[in-house]
């Protein structure tokens, strides 16, 4: 299940991601289980992470980053261009403290 966001937690987040880098990188081989499974696991340590994807079509971006925000349960907080801002808290520890709806 995806996490929603509101307007105001998502500005938040993108001034929370603006200093980060990306952490992990999709290449050619696309998104496979190895992937998830390492995305998850950033998310589960940072919450709010940056993923870099490597196709040159658009529309083939957008599914990629669609599609691992779906499996991942995260919530796209932000695409541009190449790079993805993505934020899922976590369930043990939670560094990022949300604002209110």
């Amino acid at each position: 299940m995806p996490t929603l966001l509101t307007s105001a937690q998502t500005r938040f987040l993108r001034g929370q991601a603006h200093d980060l880098k990306a952490m992990l990188q999709v290449g050619g081989k696309g998104v496979t289980d190895a992937l998830i499974a390492e995305i998850d696991l950033a998310l589960e340590h940072h919450e709010l992470i940056k993923v870099k994807v490597g196709a040159e079509d658009r529309e083939t971006r957008d599914a990629v980053i669609g599609g691992i925000a779906e499996r991942t349960g995260a919530a796209l907080v932000q695409r541009i261009g190449h790079t993805a801002v993505l934020y899922r808290p976590s369930k043990d520890k939670r560094h990022i403290v949300l604002p209110r709806a």
